[in-house]
C-alpha cells in the first residue's frame, strides 16, 4: 500500500487507492451529493468507502484543479468487496476457491486483519467495482445539472463520465513495488522469462495475459529462426527449398496455438480467473436512445432498436469498410506501377543505385500502409460510436473486426498478388522483407518513443515534474505531487494495439516467411525489444490501469486461430505452385488440386478441440465455485459445513506453475459431470 494515509471526513485513516478528478467547475452541489453516495452505507444505496479531497500541492504557482479526491477502504469493506466479485483465491489445501469472508481463514496468505492478504490490484479493482455499480436511488438528475439525467438503478459514474463532470477515475501507483518490478522486468538486460506473477500481482491478470502471450509468441519462434538462418544463407538454387520451410510451417502455425490454450489455462487456473463468475455488463457510457422500459427489470431506461443498430452497421458501416478496401486496393496497384518503374530503370542501367532504387517503392508502400492503418482506426472507432452498441464487448468485437479486416488486406493483399498472380518469388521474398523491416521500425517509433516525446513536447508542466521526479528518484515522492504528477501522465488505452501489432507479426510469419525465412528472426529481435518498450510505458509512461481479470486472451484467439487457418491453405498453395511438386503430377492438375486440398483439411484438423473430459472438468470446477458463495449450496450437501466441502474437483485440475497437468482428467470430468447432473436434478 502507499506509505502516506488520508484521513476522512469521519476521522478515519486509509491508504488511498483510486482517484476521482471532477472538472474544475463543478458545482458544489453535485460535489457534495456524490461525495455522500460514496461514503453511504450499502445499506442505504452508497458505496460505503472512504474519500478525502486532495489538497495543494507544495510550492505550486499555476493553477490546479481542486476537485480531485483520493479514494479507499477498509480492510474489511475491501475482503467483503473481494466475496461480492467472487476474488479466487488459493485454501491451506492448495486447491483454488472463490474467497467468501466467513472462512477467510481457510485461505493461505490470510493472517491477522489479512492487510496483506489482497494485492494492490484487487483493492483498486473492488473499489473501481463498488463505483460503478453505485447506482441513482430517486434522483432525476445530478444536483446542479438539468441536462444530466437519472435512471433508478443506473450507475452513476459512468453518467458522470458521458457528462464531462467526471473527467477521470484511475488507480495509484505503489513507489517501491513498481521500482521493484521496474528493476526485475526491463532496467536489467536478461534472457531469463519475464516476472508474469508480479506483472499480474500488480498490473492484473489482463496485463500479465499479453506479456505472457508476448513471451510464448518469441520462444515459439525460436525453432523457427534456428532453421531460418542456415536456410536463407545456404544456396539452393537449384532446388525448391522454400517447399520444406513452407511444410514446416504448416506444423508450426496449427500446433502454437493449440499449445497456447492449454498454457493460457494453466495461467488462468493458476491466478484464479479459470472460473471466475462473469460480472453483469453495465451499458456504455457513450449508450443514448429514448426514455423507455426494460422488459427484464421494468426500470425506465435508454432504448434503442437494435433494427436500426442493424440498419446502420449494414448500409453504413459496412459499404465504408468496402470503400477502404477498395481504395487500399487502389494504392496496392499504384505501388506495383512504381515496382515496374524502378525494375526498367535497373534493367537499362545495373548499378548499385538502382539496385537501392528497387527497395524504394516498397519502403514507400509500407509507409503508406502504416498511415492508412492509422487513419483508418480513428474512422472504425467513430463508426463504432456511432452505431451506439449497448454494452462494451458489443462495442470492442464490432471495432476489432473492422480494424482486422482493413488492416490484413492493407498489408497483405501485395503478397497475395504477388505470389498468386504474378507467381514471382524473388519480387514476393524483397516486398516481404521490406514491409516487414519498415512495419518494424515505424511501430518501435511509434509506441516506445513518441508517447514519452508528445507528453513532454505538449505540457511544460510535466516537464517540470519528470524532472521533480528525478530529484526524488531515491526520496519518498509526497503524496499530492505523486498524485498530481500521475493525473498528467497519458491513459494507457489497453492491449488492443499490441495484439493487432502481434497479429500483423503472427500473419507475416506464418503466410510467406517460407521464401524469407529471415522473418522469424527478425520478429524475435522485434519482439524482445517489445517486452522492454511496453514495459517502459507502463511503468514510466502511463497512468497505471485497472486490473483486468481475463481467463484468456479473448476475441484475439479468434482472430489469430482465423490467421492459422490461412495460414495452413496459403502455405499448402505455395507448395502446390512449386515445380519439383508439380513434377508429380505432370499430366492432371486435378489430382494436384484435390492433394492439396487433402492436405490442408487434414492439416486444420491436426490437434482435436478440447475434449469432453476437459470440458466436464471445468463444469465441475464452476459448480463448486459458485457453491462456494451460493446460499443455496447448503441444500446439496446438508451435512456439510461450506469450510469443510471436498475439494477434489479442484485437485484433480490443479496445474503446476508452468504447465496443465491432464492425467486425472478424465476422472475429475466423470465425477464433475456426475455432480453438475447431481445438481441440474435438485433444482
Amino acid at each position: 500500500m502507499l506509505q502516506e494515509s488520508s484521513v476522512d471526513s469521519s476521522g478515519s485513516r486509509f491508504a488511498p487507492l483510486v482517484v476521482l478528478e471532477l472538472a474544475s467547475d463543478t458545482k458544489e452541489e453535485a460535489i457534495t451529493w456524490l461525495l455522500s453516495r460514496i461514503r453511504d452505507r450499502q445499506q442505504n444505496g452508497g458505496a460505503e468507502l472512504l474519500v478525502e479531497q486532495l489538497g495543494p500541492g507544495i510550492g505550486v504557482k499555476e493553477k490546479e484543479n481542486p476537485n480531485m479526491f483520493l479514494v479507499g477502504a477498509s480492510m474489511q469493506r475491501l475482503l467483503c468487496g473481494a466475496e461480492d466479485l467472487g476474488l479466487f483465491k488459493e485454501c491451506t489445501d492448495g486447491s483454488m476457491r472463490a474467497f467468501t469472508f466467513a472462512s477467510k481463514h481457510n485461505f493461505k496468505d490470510f493472517k491477522g486483519d489479512g492487510d496483506s492478504f489482497l494485492s494492490m490490484a484487487e483493492c483498486q479493482y473492488v473499489i473501481k467495482h463498488e463505483l460503478d455499480t453505485l447506482r441513482a436511488k430517486e434522483e432525476t438528475n445530478v444536483p446542479g445539472y438539468s441536462h444530466a439525467k437519472l435512471y433508478p438503478g443506473k450507475s452513476i459514474i459512468r453518467r458522470l463520465l458521458s457528462k464531462g463532470i467526471l473527467i477521470q477515475m484511475f488507480p495509484l501507483h505503489e513507489k517501491e513495488e513498481l521500482k521493484r518490478l521496474s528493476f526485475s522486468w526491463y532496467k536489467k538486460v536478461k534472457l531469463s522469462l519475464q516476472p508474469l506473477d508480479d506483472i499480474r500481482h500488480y498490473y492484473g491478470e489482463g496485463q500479465a495475459l499479453y506479456f505472457g502471450f508476448l513471451e510464448y509468441f518469441t520462444f515459439a519462434l525460436v525453432p523457427m529462426a534456428l532453421i531460418g538462418v542456415p536456410y536463407y544463407l545456404f544456396d539452393w538454387e537449384d532446388y525448391d527449398k522454400y517447399v520444406v520451410f513452407a511444410v514446416f510451417n504448416l506444423v508450426w502455425c496449427t500446433v502454437i496455438l493449440e499449445l497456447w490454450k492449454r498454457r493460457s489455462a494453466s495461467l488462468a487456473y493458476y491466478w484464479g480467473t479459470l472460473c471466475r463468475k462473469k460480472a453483469f455488463e453495465e451499458p456504455r457510457p457513450g449508450f443514448h436512445g429514448v426514455l423507455g422500459h426494460n422488459p427484464v427489470t421494468g426500470r425506465a431506461e435508454p432504448i434503442y432498436p437494435t433494427s436500426k443498430r442493424h440498419l446502420r452497421v449494414y448500409l453504413v458501416s459496412l459499404p465504408f469498410v468496402l470503400l477502404c478496401l477498395y481504395l487500399s486496393l487502389y494504392v496496392m496497384m499504384i505501388y506495383f506501377l512504381m515496382e515496374g518503374w524502378a525494375l526498367s530503370i535497373y534493367d537499362e542501367n545495373p548499378t548499385f543505385w538502382t539496385h537501392i532504387l528497387l527497395f524504394i517503392p516498397s519502403i514507400i508502400y509500407a509507409v503508406v500502409i502504416e498511415a492508412m492503418n492509422l487513419i483508418y482506426r480513428y474512422a472504425a472507432e467513430f463508426l463504432t460510436e456511432w452505431e451506439n452498441h449497448r454494452l462494451e464487448s458489443s462495442y470492442q468485437n464490432h471495432l476489432v473486426l473492422k480494424v482486422l479486416v482493413f488492416n490484413f488486406f492493407s498489408c497483405f493483399a501485395s503478397l497475395f498478388y504477388i505470389a498468386f498472380v504474378m507467381q514471382d518469388m524473388e519480387l514476393l521474398r524483397q516486398s516481404l522483407a521490406t514491409l516487414l523491416i519498415t512495419s518494424q521500425i515505424l511501430n518501435q517509433f511509434m509506441e516506445a518513443f513518441l508517447p514519452y516525446w508528445l507528453q513532454r513536447r505538449r505540457n511544460k508542466k510535466m516537464i517540470r515534474k519528470v524532472q521533480k521526479r528525478r530529484m526524488y528518484e531515491e526520496k519518498e515522492l509526497p503524496l499530492v505531487e505523486q498524485v498530481r504528477l500521475e493525473a498528467d501522465m497519458s491513459t494507457y488505452l489497453g492491449t488492443f494495439d499490441d495484439y493487432l501489432e502481434l497479429f500483423l507479426l503472427f500473419g507475416y510469419v506464418s503466410l510467406f516467411s517460407c521464401v524469407f525465412p529471415l522473418a522469424a528472426v527478425l520478429v524475435v529481435l522485434n519482439n524482445i525489444t517489445e517486452v522492454y518498450s511496453d514495459a517502459f510505458k507502463m511503468c514510466r509512461v502511463f497512468k497505471r490501469p485497472f486490473a483486468d481479470p481475463a481467463a484468456n486472451i479473448g476475441v484475439w484467439q479468434l482472430a489469430f486461430e482465423a490467421m492459422s487457418v490461412i495460414a495452413v491453405v496459403t502455405n499448402c498453395a505455395l507448395i502446390g505452385m512449386s515445380p519439383q511438386v508439380r513434377s508429380y503430377f505432370p499430366e492432371s492438375e486435378t489430382q494436384l488440386i484435390l492433394c492439396t486440398v487433402a492436405a490442408e483439411c487434414s492439416l486444420t484438423h491436426l490437434l482435436p478441440p478440447e475434449g469432453e473430459a476437459q470440458k466436464n472438468s471445468t463444469n465441475s470446477m464452476y459448480c463448486w465455485a459458485s457453491s462456494s458463495f451460493s446460499p443455496s449450496s447448503s441444500k446439496m450437501f446438508p451435512n456439510t459445513s461450506r469450510t469443510n466441502w471436498p475439494v477434489w474437483s479442484l485437485n484433480h485440475w490443479r496445474p503446476s506453475r508452468r504447465r496443465l497437468m491432464y492425467s486425472t482428467v478424465d476422472h475429475a470430468g466423470r465425477m464433475g459431470l456426475a455432480l453438475f447432473q447431481r445438481r441440474c436434478a435438485t433444482c
